[in-house]
């Protein structure tokens, strides 16, 4: 799972994009009748309008890229020397066009005046993430998946705007005994949160 961030204004600007449009670029189902936001993994990572309209011919690809769209932090092929291995560690060797249905809990963020939109993404789903390191107590207990299909719980030793680094506790004294890992901030649930892990 990853975390990208991306300038608020930037995302604003595609958002106006595509509300002014009055058509827009289909999805895999076929035709769309609304604005929406899509995320683009090719060259570099960003998020552009679906909006159609008279001032361009440029269609979505994963080949081609616009300084203007909106570009996840260090994913950007005009700016970031190492965007191809970031790129890489959010999503390995995927690639592609993910149309998200993010745009209004987005605007929401945006008329809030959060200077910076961050999307969790696990290659499958993209969703808005609204909570921050400071959101989480350091050497609190926090549930996380544990790869294995349940959950292990842990102790919170740090965090930042992406991973929090955790200890096994309370689980099994070989589970217990794993050294410190590192885990997508996102994958912390608290000991009440019953969301699906």
């Amino acid at each position: 799972m990853a975390i990208l961030k991306f300038s608020a204004s930037a995302v604003a600007a595609q958002i106006a994009h595509a509300r002014a449009c009055k058509t827009f670029l289909p999805n895999w189902n076929g035709p769309v009748d609304r604005p929406a936001l899509i995320l683009i993994v090719g060259n570099g990572v960003h998020l552009r309008s679906n909006g159609i309209d008279g001032t361009t011919t440029r269609i979505v690809t994963t080949e081609q890229a616009d300084p203007s769209f909106a570009f996840a932090d260090g994913m950007n092929p005009f700016r970031d020397t190492d965007w191809m291995a970031q790129r890489r560690m959010a999503f390995r060797d995927l690639t592609g066009q993910f149309y998200t249905d993010i745009l209004d809990d987005v605007q929401v963020l945006i008329d809030r005046g959060r200077g910076a939109i961050r999307l969790a993404t696990d290659g499958h789903s993209i969703r808005v993430f609204v909570r921050r390191a400071s959101d989480y107590l350091i050497g609190g207990t926090y549930e996380v998946p544990s790869g294995l299909g349940g959950t292990f719980r842990v102790i919170l030793k740090d965090a930042c705007d992406t991973f929090a680094i955790v200890q096994n506790c309370g689980n099994c004294e070989d589970f217990d005994a794993m050294q410190p890992y590192r885990v997508p901030l996102d994958t912390l649930m608290e000991i009440d949160d019953r969301r699906v892990a």
